[in-house]
């Protein structure tokens, strides 16, 4: 009995939390009468089916051409031993915490109106797939790396006796380990792409805009919340899909599998395939990081924009609104792994958030709750709703490889359930909170589909702060919003070398 009234308060936080911030407002959603007779009219015309079949595209093409990149660059970093191989493991996480307004930035400084590398692209469809490539691809990189590692060496070892060639060993002894691996990166890279809203604003222009940004214009500057509510449902039928597929496999056996050792290159093969790994991770992961920075050197003038008392307000207000998340994130995360240890079932949620995309949070708690609109607290939460789930991860992961005979030895001392969970479990569990506080950290830091729905001009952070900039005509304007974005990158740099510095205690 006490076992269970235990359980039920502490469900009360992170049900209660997800019941108010996605279960209402979907609900609400659903209940707009005023898009029932929309349906058919949306579905037939070709401008929204249009939009749907890019959105579609872009993020089925991404996601293949992920794959295909990330194939030889994950066998590189599983087989491969060489100088810099843990460091480039370590940097591959970089461009995950990255916000999208600094790769959408790096991109049009590489490709667009005054490119460096290749100028004229900023209409065309290429922006927006090398966008989502310079995301997505350590994703499907990493998820390479551990499906080739969880090859047996006793099987590869095997099938190498019996005479297989190097394309035998992949296909009979590889592939079938690979494959759960890499179909769940591609559903995981889809749900990304798909439900992007940042790099699709920023670089889609208005011939290639997706469902996402569809739905912000007809919110934003036609209020039409009927068409809106409309695409929204389209979005999450297509999302859920791909977020059962990928939950579906990522249910791998856990158990102690002997991989093959890397080894050092041998033959002009191995070698081609290493420098085939750094050509890439350069091109795509650090070319627009690098052009941002170089496009901001060379402005004189523009750094004053430094010392403007509207960039001191927007960067008082990231920090400020991050670190109000990271209490709220704290609490939830922590009940939710709680509740996770207890209920089973709750694992299975710890990832909802991920599989609705931001557009589609922030258009519902608008919808639910329009007198709110102008309590920081809606901001807040919906920001906590997207950071919490790094947390409770974390949290969980840590939780689940604690030896249970540690919590029974206090017990037997005399130590009630409470103060053995605040002596012994808690401090154990501090390196794992840490870890997942800095990525929901980063996860705030870039924020902005959310602030875009919500803010107010008193609440603006640099990412609306840049977007306001790139909004304006004139050089002076983009000159200022690089050098915003650099001030952003920093941010998200900093976070990376505190998530490192973590991951080192850890191990």
């Amino acid at each position: 009995m006490y076992r269970h009234l235990i359980t039920f308060i502490i469900s009360l936080i992170p049900i209660g939390f997800l019941l108010i911030t996605v279960v209402v407002p979907l609900w609400a959603m659903l209940q707009y009468d005023d898009s029932a007779p929309l349906w058919r009219e949306i579905l037939s015309d070709d401008y929204y089916r249009n939009r749907l079949i890019w959105t579609i595209f872009q993020a089925a093409c991404t996601s293949i051409l992920a794959i295909v990149l990330a194939l030889p660059m994950g066998w590189a970093l599983a087989r491969l031993q060489f100088i810099g191989r843990n460091w480039l493991i370590k940097l591959m996480m970089l461009p995950f915490i990255m916000p999208t307004l600094v790769a959408g930035m790096g991109v049009l400084a590489l490709f667009g109106e005054h490119g460096i590398v290749w100028q004229g692209w900023q209409d065309t469809p290429y922006l927006l797939i090398y966008g989502n490539i310079f995301f997505n691809l350590p994703v499907a990189v990493l998820a390479a790396q551990q499906g080739f590692q969880a090859v047996p060496a006793s099987r590869l070892a095997a099938i190498q006796t019996l005479g297989a060639n190097a394309w035998q060993r992949f296909y009979h002894a590889e592939l079938p380990v690979l494959r759960n691996w890499l179909i769940g990166a591609m559903c995981l890279i889809f749900l990304y792409c798909f439900s992007g809203f940042g790099l699709a604003l920023l670089l889609g222009g208005q011939k290639y805009a997706t469902i996402e940004v569809e739905i912000y214009q007809l919110i934003a500057y036609e209020l039409d919340m009927s068409r809106a509510t409309v695409l929204v449902w389209l979005v999450l039928g297509v999302t859920a899909l791909a977020g059962g597929a990928f939950a579906w496999l990522s249910r791998r056996p856990i158990g102690k599998i002997q991989t093959r050792q890397p080894e050092k290159p041998r033959g002009i093969k191995q070698k081609c395939v290493l420098g085939f790994l750094w050509l890439m991770w350069g091109f795509f992961c650090v070319l627009p990081l690098g052009a941002v920075v170089f496009r901001a050197a060379l402005s004189v003038d523009g750094w004053t924009i430094l010392t403007d008392d509207d960039t001191l307000i927007a960067i008082k207000n990231t920090l400020k609104f991050t670190s109000l998340t990271l209490l709220l994130a704290l609490i939830l995360g922590l009940t939710h792994a709680a509740l996770a240890r207890r209920v089973q079932w709750i694992r299975s949620i710890t990832f909802l958030p991920f599989m609705i995309s931001p557009v589609c949070l922030a258009f519902g708690v608008l919808l639910k709750y329009p007198d709110w609109s102008d309590d920081l607290t809606l901001l807040i939460s919906l920001y906590a709703l997207l950071a919490y789930p790094f947390v409770t991860k974390d949290i969980l992961a840590k939780w689940d490889t604690l030896p249970e005979h540690y919590f029974q030895a206090v017990r037997v001392l005399g130590a009630n359930r409470f103060q053995a969970a605040f002596w012994v479990t808690l401090p154990l569990l501090l390196p794992a909170m840490r870890r997942g506080l800095t990525f929901a950290a980063a996860t705030c830091v870039g924020e902005f589909a959310a602030t875009l729905f919500l803010s107010r001009p008193e609440w603006t952070t640099l990412t609306t702060l840049i977007y306001q900039k790139l909004g304006k005509v004139g050089a002076e304007n983009y000159q200022q919003a690089l050098i915003l974005t650099v001030l952003l990158m920093s941010l998200a740099i900093l976070v990376f070398l505190l998530l490192d510095k973590q991951h080192d205690k850890g191990n």
